[in-house]
């Protein structure tokens, strides 16, 4: 997918186009009879490039194997690979694969074969309920060798947490007791699937479960105090990311080339999803000097690629936009079609939106989006283009939650033999209207997280001039 952006700005300055550089789409295989879907997540989601640092043969290795058969039929996406590639980074790891597998114990077992040829450390998530799909806990289990036993502890939390007699609890509640002897287990705060260790002569397997909510913090509390302790895991040390949007990566890597602004000690890693790309620049060890280092490339970076930067460290781009709202007292509302609520799931996502998200309509076409906002029958009549349509939208949306800016997204245009266009209006508090002209190929329900990035983008420029 490429998508450029063509300004046509009324009563308002102009802004500069750019263009969102088409990012790596990931290849994959179906293995082991359809069941095994193997993807190389670490080369897609975190491209770790080493300088005069650890090199990946001295890095210690771990694989990653995701269970269910919703990610193999197109349900939801993989996230524990993108969550753990990113907490073990810093702590020196090195991810080599990730395998999607189904509920199944065959399939899991003829991955797990796949994932300790090429790791001694094989993580695996999801699996460890009460229901009969979850068969990680046995599957590992056969495969490694290594007997399960009702542990005392995880037993008399299960009766705590279900006000439960362990004599009563039902046997598909109870199973969730048994943990492997010898390796151990990983306390769950949250709900009642404890993490499992296995260790045995080939390498260790870790089982997690796999509600993200249990699985993160299970990660930062339990797991990689565990690795600290079984592998000798560093802690982490001096990092700096920054975050950029509307720029390409290789633009970036040029910049940093041709201007000798990382010193050959930092290591740089970078992360790039739906048209926004992170680059952390790291040590191995936190030392003032270091830090100092690192705020050197910080000011340096900001000093030729400001403009592309929106923020630093878990910084995201909804998040900032909300926060200069806020700074300055002034709201924001949404009104989309084409992008079928992704902006507003983004924004709606910020953990403190500081009430600058003033309100958000979300319709399946222009028409009813207008009859929703209010505007008159005859006035909408009168909008002949997408961008007309798409101003009297932003208008409609500012008046009808009295929003200091507001932003329209219009229905897609499509055409057989020519990218597809998506018309936008931003309305400032003046009451100055800017527009612009998203043009994109491929697949809408693709493209739409781009989408929103490249339209988020547009107001975060329109909100610095």
């Amino acid at each position: 997918m490429y998508i450029s952006h063509s300004d046509r700005t009324v009563n308002s300055p102009s802004v500069n186009s750019h263009s969102v550089f088409p990012g790596r789409f990931s290849s994959f295989t179906r293995i082991l009879q359809n069941t095994v879907h193997t993807t190389l997540w670490c080369t897609l989601f975190l491209a770790a490039r080493p300088v005069n640092a650890q090199t990946p043969q001295q890095q210690p290795r771990y694989t990653i194997v995701v269970t269910g058969s919703e990610l193999l039929d197109g349900v939801y996406a993989d996230q524990h690979t993108y969550f753990l590639t990113r907490a073990l980074r810093p702590l020196g790891w090195r991810c080599v694969g990730s395998v999607s597998v189904d509920d199944q114990a065959e399939a899991i077992e003829q991955a797990l074969r796949f994932s300790t040829a090429k790791s001694p450390l094989v993580i695996v998530t999801g699996g460890l309920g009460p229901t009969d799909t979850d068969v990680t806990r046995t599957a590992i289990a056969d495969f490694s060798g290594v007997a399960l036993r009702e542990h005392a502890d995880v037993l008399r939390e299960l009766e705590r947490r279900f006000k439960t007699p362990r004599a009563e609890l039902r046997e598909n509640l109870r199973r969730q007791a048994q943990v492997p002897i010898g390796g151990g287990y990983l306390a769950n705060r949250l709900d009642s699937a404890v993490g499992l260790i296995y260790q045995f002569p080939q390498g260790t397997i870790v089982a997690l479960p796999g509600p993200p909510r249990e699985l993160r913090p299970m990660v930062r509390n339990e797991l990689i105090p565990y690795l600290n302790r079984r592998f000798g895991t560093r802690l982490p040390g001096s990092a700096l990311t920054l975050r950029f949007v509307g720029i390409g990566q290789s633009r970036i890597n040029q910049t940093l080339k041709d201007q000798s602004l990382v010193p050959a000690a930092v290591v740089v890693t970078t992360q790039f999803s739906h048209g926004r790309v992170d680059y952390t620049f790291s040590f191995p060890e936190d030392t003032p000097a270091h830090r100092k280092e690192l705020e050197t490339i910080q000011i340096a970076l900001r000093n030729q690629l400001g403009d592309y930067i929106y923020g630093s460290g878990t910084t995201s781009l909804e998040s900032r936009i909300l926060a200069r709202l806020a700074s300055q007292d002034q709201t924001l509302v949404i009104a989309e079609v084409g992008t079928a609520g992704e902006l507003t799931r983004g924004l709606s996502g910020v953990a403190n939106k500081h009430d600058s998200l003033a309100g958000a309509y979300i319709a399946p076409t222009e028409h009813r989006l207008g009859q929703i906002l209010g505007i008159a029958s005859g006035q909408w009549q009168r909008a002949v283009t997408n961008v007309e349509r798409a101003r009297q939208l932003a208008n409609a949306a500012a008046a009808a939650c009295k929003a200091s800016w507001s932003v329209s997204v219009g229905r897609v245009q499509s055409s057989d033999n020519a990218p597809s266009q998506l018309a936008i209006a931003i309305r400032a508090p003046d009451g100055q209207l800017e527009t612009h002209t998203l043009r994109f190929t491929g697949n809408l329900a693709g493209s739409q997280a781009r989408l929103s990035t490249s339209i988020l983008d547009l107001l975060r420029r329109r909100l610095r001039q």
